[in-house]
C-alpha cells in the first residue's frame, strides 16, 4: 500500500454531487485573472436540442455520451457561436481563423455531474479536429481547474461566463483504456508507469482532488531519447474538496485502479515509494513558489466559500485530524480551510527547506 494501513478499502464517491454556484468573491477572482469573459453561447443555449441518440464507439458499443441534434436555425446559430468560443479558448478571441473551422458533432452526457456537452470541431482545409466542452459552472470544479493550472506541469485553459464553463480538452489515453490495453503490452515500461501513478496518487491527496477512478484521468505517453515517459493527468475536477472520506482523495483505493496498485506493489519497494512521493512534494513546493501570489489570492477566496455540505466537512476534518495527529483540524469550518491546513502539514518540511535559500513564504 502506498499510504500504509491507516486507510481501509474506499467506499464509492457520492452518486450525485451537489452543484455550488460561483459567488461574488470567486467571480471577482476569475475576472482579475482573465477567466470570466463574455461568451457568445451559454450552457442554456446548448440544452435546446431536439433529438439525442446513443454515441457508438469504434468497437460498436454504446458509450455514456449521446449525439444531439438541433433544428436548422438553432444549428446555424450554434455553429457560428461555438466556433467563436473555440477561438476564445485557443487564440484569445482572434476570429480571423473562424472561416477555417466548423462544428462536426455535439455530444451530451447526462451521466456526469456537470452534464457536459462535448463539441467536436474540425479544420475544413486539412480535416484536423479537436474537442472542447461546455458545462454547468460549478465552484468546486472551478477551484479544481485553477489548482490544476497552478500545480500541474501542464496548463489548462478554461473560461466562465455567468453559469457557463467552457473548458479545453485534455489529451491522453483514457485511464480505463490504458489499464485494459497498455498494461498488457510487452513494450510498456511498467516501472515508469507505476512511478507516475505514485506521484499522481500523491498530488491528488495533497490537493484533495477526489474520485480519480480510471475513467476520470488520462495517461500521456511521451517518447524520449531512450525511453518512454508516462504522465497521469486528471480530467474531471467535480470532486475538488467535496467528499468527506479522506480515502476518496487517494486514487489507489479505487477498485478500477487496482491493476496499477498490484503492479506497483510487485515492482517498487517502500524506499522507492518514499522517494517518488518526496519528489512530487518538492515539485509542488516549486510550483507554489512560482504561483504564490495567485495561489494566495485563490486560497483567500476558497477558505470562506461553500463547496461541500456540513456533514462531509465534519467527516473530513475528523479523519485528517487523526491522520496528521492535529486537533487543529477540528476547529475548521470550510473545505478551503481544511485544504490549506492539510497542504501546510504535508508540504511544510519541504517549504522550510525551500525557505532556507531566502525564498519568500508561500502558503
Amino acid at each position: 500500500m502506498l499510504y500504509g494501513e491507516i486507510f481501509a478499502e474506499a467506499h464509492k464517491p457520492s452518486r450525485k454531487k451537489i452543484t455550488f454556484s460561483i459567488k461574488p468573491p470567486l467571480r471577482s477572482y476569475l475576472k482579475r485573472y482573465g477567466r470570466e469573459v463574455p461568451l457568445p453561447v451559454e450552457y442554456r443555449d446548448m440544452m435546446r436540442f431536439t433529438y439525442a441518440r446513443p454515441l457508438i464507439d469504434n468497437e460498436g458499443k454504446e458509450t455514456a455520451w449521446e449525439e444531439v441534434s438541433y433544428d436548422m436555425r438553432e444549428w446555424e446559430y450554434l455553429n457560428e457561436s461555438l466556433v467563436k468560443c473555440y477561438s476564445i479558448l485557443k487564440t484569445e478571441g482572434d476570429f480571423s481563423f473562424a472561416g477555417n473551422l466548423r462544428i462536426e458533432r455535439i455530444d451530451f452526457c447526462s451521466f456526469g455531474n456537470s452534464q457536459p456537452f462535448r463539441i467536436k470541431i474540425i479544420n475544413v482545409h486539412n480535416g484536423h479536429y479537436d474537442f472542447f466542452y461546455i458545462k454547468k459552472a460549478d465552484a468546486s470544479r472551478v477551484y479544481g481547474l485553477e489548482l490544476e493550472n497552478m500545480l500541474s506541469t501542464s496548463r489548462v485553459v478554461f473560461h466562465t461566463c455567468n453559469e457557463t464553463l467552457v473548458e479545453e480538452h485534455i489529451a491522453g489515453v483514457p485511464g480505463d483504456v490504458f489499464i485494459k490495453d497498455y498494461l498488457q503490452r510487452p513494450d510498456t515500461d511498467m516501472i515508469r508507469v507505476v512511478k507516475s501513478f505514485v506521484k499522481f496518487n500523491e498530488v491528488c491527496f495533497i490537493r484533495l482532488l477526489g474520485d480519480m477512478r480510471s475513467y476520470n484521468f488520462v495517461v500521456r505517453v511521451i517518447p524520449d531519447i531512450e525511453m518512454i515517459h508516462y504522465k497521469f493527468r486528471a480530467i474531471d475536477f467535480d470532486q475538488q474538496c467535496y467528499e468527506g472520506r479522506s480515502k476518496l482523495y487517494i486514487p489507489q483505493f479505487a477498485k478500477e485502479n487496482y491493476p496499477l496498485v498490484k503492479i506497483g506493489s510487485e515492482l517498487l519497494n517502500q524506499e522507492s515509494f518514499k522517494q517518488y512521493r518526496a519528489e512530487e512534494r518538492s515539485r509542488l513546493v516549486y510550483r507554489i513558489a512560482v504561483e504564490r501570489y495567485r495561489m494566495k489570492a485563490l486560497m483567500d477566496v476558497m477558505i470562506y466559500d461553500e463547496i461541500s455540505v456540513p456533514e462531509k466537512i465534519d467527516q473530513l476534518k475528523l479523519e485528517l485530524a487523526n491522520y496528521h495527529k492535529d486537533i487543529g483540524f477540528l476547529k475548521l469550518k470550510t473545505m478551503g480551510q481544511i485544504l490549506k491546513r492539510h497542504m501546510k502539514k504535508i508540504l511544510g518540511p519541504h517549504m522550510a527547506n525551500f525557505s532556507k535559500s531566502g525564498r519568500k513564504r508561500m502558503l
